[in-house]
């Protein structure tokens, strides 16, 4: 496909050429909404769930009768309910993106019959999407495991309980059974499991502990970021974040993050909303100076610690839930990142050294 072709193609993926008139519907998405799903358009749901489409073009999907609710064509402002089977159908068949399983070392930190810990490398997408197709988590543990459980309402992440951003690194656990699939999705969608993130942020923190709330939502501007919505805004979900602080080197600090619910960049949208943006967070502005001097010998300092990270500095370091098979509590720590650690000494012999 031209560099021409590849700018004008639509949400999904498909060029204007392939957007020809067809009498025969393909299904490209099909998503249940939860039992617990709140009264909300159709439109808003959809832009939370699906990857860079715009609320344009899911109205003129459903405005040529594409957007389908159990098994009945809807209009944009349509609120969707519990579970609702909503379906988008399109004139075009889907682009294939067949998990393709890859010799990629993966780091296992525990695994029995039930589920396997992984700890992530940086700069390692999780899962294929639009961009990632190979070299993902996935990949490699559809290389490793056969037989991962698949889930309907998520395509080529079989066995995926959850999932942490591709710069951050850290635990996560996979599900190796149906049954520890659908136990270990439940826990994290009741918030019973426990998961603990160390972020080094821009900024001196004012208080050694605090909590972050705010709803998060997609940005209307630009669909690959999120940000923070006030509450009569009546966008975006609820999401909460409690830090305390581990260490300070007075331009950053190290904070330890517990997650009360689990949004997508919810860490690193949370301190970007109250100031403070991870260090060499390239989308939520961490990858320029914040804080410190206008010297020289400075600036070099930052360019070099930003070398030693490809994005944001964000480890997701402890995970605890409740073993699907024995009912028994068990819980994973992991070392930082070699890369995370240099930053931090670094920073060490910075702060001592400073006027």
């Amino acid at each position: 496909m031209s560099q021409e072709d590849d700018l004008m193609e639509d949400d999904f993926g498909f060029s204007s050429e392939e957007l020809e008139e067809s009498e025969e519907l393909f299904e490209h998405h099909r998503l249940i909404a939860d039992v617990r799903q709140e009264l909300v358009r159709i439109d808003k749901f959809l832009m939370d769930r699906i990857p860079n489409v715009s609320r344009n073009r899911l109205q003129k999907i459903a405005k040529d009768g594409n957007l389908i609710v159990n098994g009945k064509a809807v209009k944009s402002n349509y609120k969707v309910h519990p579970n609702d089977e909503i379906s988008i159908v399109l004139p075009f068949p889907v682009r294939e993106n067949k998990l393709v399983p890859e010799n990629i070392p993966v780091d296992i930190v525990y695994e029995d019959d039930e589920l396997v810990v992984v700890n992530k490398p940086p700069n390692m997408v999780v899962h294929p999407g639009y961009g990632n197709y190979s070299g993902t988590l996935m990949n490699a543990l559809a290389y490793h495991f056969e037989g991962l459980p698949k889930r309907d309402d998520y395509e080529n992440r079989p066995g995926l309980v959850h999932r942490i951003d591709k710069h951050t690194t850290g635990l996560l656990v996979i599900a190796k059974t149906e049954d520890a699939l659908t136990n270990l999705s439940q826990q994290f969608f009741d918030r019973s499991s426990d998961r603990r993130y160390y972020a080094l942020v821009w900024g001196d923190l004012e208080n050694d502990e605090g909590t972050i709330t705010g709803n998060i939502g997609r940005s209307q501007k630009n669909r690959k970021v999120f940000k923070v919505y006030e509450e009569d805004e009546g966008y975006g979900k609820h999401a909460v974040t409690h830090y305390k602080v581990i260490e300070r080197f007075r331009y950053v600090t190290l904070v330890e993050c517990k997650l009360e619910t689990g949004r997508t960049h919810q860490i690193r949208v949370h301190f970007k909303h109250i100031g403070h943006p991870l260090f060499h967070d390239l989308e939520y502005g961490g990858d320029k100076i914040i804080k410190g001097t206008t010297f020289t010998k400075y600036k070099q300092f930052i360019d070099n610690c930003f070398q030693l990270i490809p994005g944001q500095a964000l480890h997701a370091k402890t995970l605890g839930f409740t073993h699907p098979k024995t009912k028994e509590w068990i819980h994973f720590d992991s070392n930082l990142p070699e890369s995370f650690e240099l930053l931090l000494d670094k920073w060490r012999i910075y702060s001592k050294n400073v006027d």
